[in-house]
């Protein structure tokens, strides 16, 4: 099978499109032809070995897994002898999460990494769902406790994580706020948001508005601002940003510390993903409560381009990957 091959740190140019063995699946896995997949920033950061860290997990001189890529829709083609859930030629989607393999034309995939396509979703709309979406799900959720009626603020909302977080909010039946730069702010409208910052012009941090919770999809900001910006009993889940050193220092000492005096709460957190929070998802795209926002896709072949355009910071949604066969 044809996949893109990552066999050293280093930029996009150094990414191969070769043939290399196609998977078999485990008792307890299920065999996927992959028809879209989607790019996640872990992709180009395990791709990079930056920050150092990422090296530490995904190996010191060259990159343990070879294939990346963690989002995937497609069919089921064998399945192993212990699977429940799945058939042959069931549509499906899901993610590998730190594994990789989905930069590829097929996949294998355990049960609770998986979800049925719903039938009036094309492949590449369902492959751009499950990083973003059920990170903006368990932000939202989990982390945040988001309640009707609440005042949400997303800020990094034209990404993957913020396109999802602001319809998922929105179905909660929060009022929502959505930060992001001029060129972003009609698809933030069109998806939902009640309110638009543009961030080049305004600080929401300083206009003295506050929220009851906030999503920092980038976490452009310091623990310190994002607090100044909640309400009494508010709550910031950072749910991305860059993950340097400084930052990650504040979510480990420094927001748990804060988080003990006073009433408002900042924590970050990294999402895991199970067969429920996909269905869920499922059911939020068959409805139409939630609409993936895909920027631009590009074929398997020029994988490498869809990491470096995606690396740039200025991608509005997803960046997807299609396979054909």
């Amino acid at each position: 099978m044809k996949a893109i091959v990552c066999t050293q740190y280093g930029p996009p140019d150094l990414l191969q499109f070769k043939e290399i063995a196609k998977p078999a699946p485990a008792n307890n896995e299920v065999l996927i032809q992959v028809c879209a997949a989607s790019a996640n920033p872990l992709d180009w950061r395990i791709m990079r070995g930056d920050p150092f860290f990422v090296r530490l997990a995904f190996g010191l001189r060259k990159p343990k897994i070879e294939v990346l890529g963690s989002d995937f829709a497609g069919r089921v083609e064998a399945v192993g002898k212990d699977v429940k859930q799945f058939k042959p030629g069931d549509e499906v989607f899901g993610a590998r999460g730190f594994a990789g393999g989905a930069f590829a034309e097929y996949v294998c995939a355990v049960e609770d990494q998986l979800a049925l396509k719903p039938a009036n979703v094309s492949f590449e709309s369902a492959a751009a769902v499950p990083v973003a979406a059920v990170t903006a799900l368990l932000g939202l959720r989990d982390q945040g406790a988001i309640k009707p009626g609440q005042r949400v603020l997303v800020d990094g909302a034209s990404g993957g994580v913020g396109t999802f977080a602001i319809q998922i909010a929105k179905s909660f039946g929060a009022e929502v706020t959505a930060v992001c730069s001029t060129r972003n702010l009609e698809i933030a409208r069109s998806i939902g948001a009640d309110h638009v910052i543009d961030y080049t012009q305004h600080n929401f941090t300083q206009n003295g508005q506050h929220y009851n919770l906030i999503l920092a999809a980038n976490a452009r900001h310091s623990i310190f601002a994002y607090r100044r910006a909640l309400l009494p009993d508010g709550i910031c889940v950072k749910a991305g940003g860059k993950p340097n050193l400084s930052g990650i220092l504040q979510d480990l000492l420094l927001a748990p510390l804060l988080s003990l005096t006073g009433n408002k709460k900042t924590r970050g957190f990294i999402a895991k993903l199970d067969r429920k929070d996909l269905n869920i998802l499922k059911d939020l795209l068959a409805t139409g409560k939630i609409m993936p926002v895909i920027d631009r896709r590009y074929p398997l072949s020029e994988t490498a381009e869809a990491l470096r355009y995606l690396e740039e910071g200025h991608a509005q949604g997803k960046v997807v990957i299609t396979v054909a066969h």
